[in-house]
């Protein structure tokens, strides 16, 4: 699924929300919001670093702002790191991901492909839920397709040895 919100008018979200729009602030959205999956922080640095300066303090500030403000989601990744996609908003539903094991890519499924009912199940679970979050974690196909899963196998049983 490509996320690539192409109907999401970045300042205006930013002007809807308590966050306010400056030039910085713009420029993370737009490649948080541009990009087919959830990236990094230090993609969205590299990126950043191409178009002009800004420094790494800057941008996580930026990105727990909108993280605070329900702009961007903080999706946690299957290495124990984070990474940043659009918060679900009118032109973007929430869906699930997919992290690769082997060489860490993150990617967008169609909200569809895992269908949850949130509302039932709030009905007989008495608490409230602030954030849902699901992952898949496997083997994405470009690691198949290379073989990457019999070397990892294979580095694996030498570990063992």
């Amino acid at each position: 699924m490509s996320t690539v919100c192409q109907k999401c008018d970045y300042v205006a979200i930013l002007e809807e929300s308590s966050v306010g729009c400056t030039p910085n602030r713009l420029k993370v959205l737009k490649i948080v919001g541009d990009s087919p999956s959830p990236l990094s922080a230090s993609e969205i640095y590299t990126t950043l670093r191409r178009s002009g300066s800004i420094n790494r303090v800057t941008l996580y500030r930026i990105l727990d702002i909108f993280v605070d403000g329900k702009i961007v989601d903080r999706i946690s990744a299957g290495d124990r790191s984070f990474r940043y996609g659009l918060a679900a908003n009118k032109n973007h539903p929430r869906h699930p991901h997919f992290y690769c094991t082997l060489c860490g890519s993150m990617e967008c499924l169609n909200p569809e492909s895992l269908p949850v009912d949130i509302q039932s199940f709030q009905k007989t679970f008495p608490s409230l839920i602030e954030k849902m979050e699901i992952r898949l974690d496997g083997i994405c196909k470009n690691c198949l397709r290379r073989g990457k899963i019999e070397e990892s196998r294979s580095d694996e049983a030498a570990r063992r040895k």
